[in-house]
C-alpha cells in the first residue's frame, strides 16, 4: 500500500508564491485522492508488489486507472521535494554549467521552460529531463510523465511544474504565467542539482 508523504515543510512555508489555502488541498484532496486511486487500481494486479518506478515503468498506454493515478502518486511526490521555502535564485555547479551549455544562459533556460508551461493545453507538467548528460525541456499531458514508455517526453525528469489549475488557480486565478513566476521563487535548486548528478552515474 503508497501512502501519502508528508510535506518537507509547513502548508503556509511557499508563502506569498504559493500559498497556504493551495497546499492543502493540492496536498491532502489531489495527492491524497491520487494515492487512494493508485492502491485501489493496483490491488490483485501484478503491479501490487512492485515500486512506483517500476508501475510507471512497466504500464500500458491502455491502462488507464494505474496511469493517471500513479503518475499523479509519483509526479507529486517530485514536486514537493522540488520545491523550498528557502529556493529560488539559481543553480550551481554542475548542473548550472549543464543549463548554460543546453540553453546558452539561465535567463534562456527560464524564458524556455515558462514557454513550455504556457503552452501545455490544457491540464499537465513541465519537465526539466537529463538525458545522456543532456537537458531538455518538455511536457505531458494530465499524469503521464516521462518514466512512462509511451511519452515522447523523454529522459529522466530532474525537475517538473504543476500546471493542472488546482496548482494554482486560488491564488492565480487564470494567469497561468504569474504561477510560473512564482514558482521560479521556490524552486529547490540543490535538489534538483542531486537529482541532475544522479543521472550523470548512470
Amino acid at each position: 500500500m503508497f501512502e501519502l508523504p508528508p510535506l518537507p515543510y509547513d502548508y503556509n512555508a511557499l508563502e506569498p508564491y504559493i500559498d497556504e489555502a493551495t497546499m492543502r488541498v493540492h496536498h491532502l484532496g489531489h495527492h491524497q485522492g491520487y494515492t487512494n486511486g493508485l492502491n485501489a487500481a493496483i490491488k490483485g494486479t501484478c503491479y501490487e508488489n512492485m515500486t512506483i518506478d517500476e508501475i510507471l515503468e512497466t504500464i500500458h498506454v491502455n491502462e488507464t486507472a494505474i496511469r493517471n493515478n500513479g503518475g499523479g502518486y509519483w509526479n507529486h511526490n517530485l514536486y514537493w521535494q522540488i520545491m523550498s521555502p528557502d529556493g529560488g535564485g539559481e543553480p550551481e555547479g554542475k548542473l548550472a554549467a549543464a543549463i548554460r551549455h543546453d540553453f546558452g544562459s539561465f535567463e534562456k533556460f527560464k524564458e524556455a521552460f515558462k514557454q513550455a508551461g504556457l503552452s501545455r493545453f490544457g491540464s499537465g507538467w513541465t519537465w526539466l529531463v537529463s538525458r545522456h548528460g543532456k537537458l531538455d525541456i518538455c511536457t505531458t499531458p494530465n499524469q503521464d510523465n516521462p518514466l512512462m514508455k509511451f511519452t515522447d517526453c523523454i529522459g529522466t525528469p530532474v525537475l517538473g511544474m504543476d500546471v493542472w489549475e488546482h496548482a494554482y488557480y486560488l491564488k492565480h486565478q487564470n494567469k497561468r504565467g504569474a504561477y510560473i513566476d512564482d514558482f521560479f521563487h521556490v524552486i529547490n535548486w540543490k535538489e534538483v542539482a542531486r537529482r541532475f548528478e544522479e543521472t550523470l552515474k548512470k
